[in-house]
């Protein structure tokens, strides 16, 4: 077995952990995942303990301040399977006090007993894959729910301790879905969530609704459509006390993502399972995608790593413009960058406070990566 790599990361203080399993693979979805019937359960856990023996076997424990369970559809290892997953990350880094230990869960994974041992486990934050509220509409996702199913699993995580609830809503679906996107987004701030994601439809070539859109069978919703949803969800989100807090994501005060938030910032993440990524503050490193070559590769005791890239200055100065502008902490200005923003502030997709931070609206945010790349450009010459 390879020797344990002591400085793989530099002072983490957030973990990733990729469970790639789904029962069902949703129409537009491009993730690394792995359609199965029965969870491997056992044999995932045992390419974990190898994947986290390969690279901090050796080193003291780290104590970190998020851990997040993404997939895929984590709840798919049910009760005692994500408990045995977290131990076995808290072995290497354990969980801070008052820490946020995230896990993405299905609506229909989610029953009393699961609660239970994921509350037991230490799960205090539950994002939950709602999507939409139009049983028409989930059923042409592929979800393996109904709008009935998130409202009982919302209850049922509440009884059972796990107060800090996100919901996920996508917008910008095909017109000729029919979909009333006002309708759910009332449907959903009727259940009061701690905090919402939302995200609009990509169409990629990959999935089935890529191949709909190939053959005509479907339309991608045009821009207009998209902005006056995302512009729509504002409006009520807010209205209804969330915090628009980054370009897809609401909180209530005091509910923002902390793990997600880290991101944004630039922190030290370690990233474990298929396609997990991970960041040491210079180096970027990503794990093999597909589950069967990350376990395998993993069992061999050999690191499952697939590839790394050194950031460069450049890389530097345009991720920490493009972060900065997408949550609402904004972007610091250089003085020679006022009359770049200030076109920008007139029409009113940024405001400039007194700060000296430029700020995106929900206007700027729509057109981001623009204005990024504007001032990215700026400061490379």
């Amino acid at each position: 077995m390879n020797a344990p790599n002591r400085r793989y990361y530099t002072v983490p203080r957030h973990v990733y952990l990729h469970v790639p399993f789904c029962a069902r693979r949703c129409s537009y979805c491009d993730f690394s995942i792995a359609v199965r019937r029965d969870v491997p359960v056992d044999e995932y856990l045992a390419a974990l303990d190898a994947e986290l023996s390969i690279r901090f076997g050796a080193a003291a424990p780290t104590e970190v301040d998020t851990i997040y369970l993404g997939g895929g559809t984590p709840s798919r290892l049910g009760g005692s399977g994500v408990a045995r997953a977290i131990e076995l990350v808290e072995r290497h880094f354990p969980l801070a006090r008052g820490g946020e230990l995230t896990m993405e869960a299905n609506p229909e994974d989610v029953d009393a007993q699961a609660v239970e041992a994921w509350a037991a486990a230490g799960v205090n934050r539950l994002s939950l894959g709602s999507q939409s509220f139009d049983d028409r509409v989930l059923a042409w996702m592929h979800r393996t729910h109904d709008a009935a199913t998130i409202e009982r699993a919302v209850a049922r995580a509440r009884a059972g301790g796990i107060a800090n609830l996100s919901l996920d809503l996508i917008f910008a679906l095909p017109a000729e879905l029919g979909r009333d996107f006002e309708s759910d987004v009332r449907r959903l701030t009727a259940l009061a969530p701690d905090h919402v994601s939302l995200y609009g439809l990509t169409v990629e070539s990959s999935t089935p609704l890529g191949r709909w859109v190939a053959r005509g069978d479907a339309v991608e919703r045009p821009e207009e459509g998209y902005e006056a949803e995302f512009l729509a969800a504002h409006e009520m989100l807010t209205a209804a006390g969330l915090e628009h807090y980054e370009v897809s994501n609401y909180a209530m005060p005091g509910r923002r993502s902390r793990h997600n938030s880290a991101y944004w910032s630039g922190a030290a993440y370690v990233g474990l399972g298929p396609a997990a990524h991970g960041f040491d503050g210079d180096v970027r490193r990503w794990n093999a995608r597909a589950y069967a070559a990350w376990r395998d590769l993993a069992v061999a005791g050999s690191d499952p790593l697939e590839g790394k890239e050194c950031l460069t200055e450049a890389n530097r100065s345009a991720e920490s413009v493009y972060l900065a502008l997408r949550s609402d902490r904004g972007l610091a200005l250089l003085p020679a960058e006022r009359d770049v923003v200030e076109p920008w502030d007139v029409a009113g997709w940024v405001t400039i406070g007194p700060d000296d931070r430029v700020r995106c609206t929900p206007l700027g945010w729509l057109r981001l990566d623009a204005l990024a790349a504007a001032l990215t450009h700026s400061r490379s010459r």
